[in-house]
């Protein structure tokens, strides 16, 4: 089934998702993985080991592919998930890491990821249509 051309909006929500991710990556592989192991150059331009930019590819990959793009806040609230079930236990153990640590190495990439989630679960809760007496 052949994607619809995506507005601009999409274009730049996949853009800005997808850079977030792969600086997610690279803040992981630095904390976790040899300075002198990292000789590959993550989407964002951070080095990377050949382990996480295997996974920063694949994790560009299918936010480049998701077809829900336009109406999904984040992936663990998707009824389609994209991902393979091992990789999205490696995208969960690199986000557990670098999710906290994002606040100060990329501070305006972590609010907005924030203020999406918290307009997301808002939207949940809020009832669609109360009929007053």
């Amino acid at each position: 089934m052949a994607r619809n051309e995506d507005t601009a909006a999409v274009v730049r929500k996949r853009q800005r998702e997808a850079r977030t991710i792969s600086q997610m990556v690279a803040l992981y592989c630095a904390g976790n993985h040899g300075g002198d192991a990292r000789e590959h150059v993550a989407a964002c331009g951070e080095p990377v080991c050949s382990v996480c930019k295997e996974l920063d590819d694949y994790a560009n990959l299918r936010t480049m592919r998701c077809p829900r793009m336009e109406c999904k806040t984040s992936c663990d609230g998707c009824p389609h998930p994209c991902y393979h079930p091992a990789m999205r236990e490696r995208i969960r153990t690199v986000m557990r890491y670098a999710g906290p640590r994002m606040l100060t190495r990329h501070p305006v990439a972590a609010m907005r990821h924030l203020c999406a989630r918290l307009a997301a679960k808002r939207k949940r809760l809020t009832p669609k249509s109360i009929p007053r007496t």
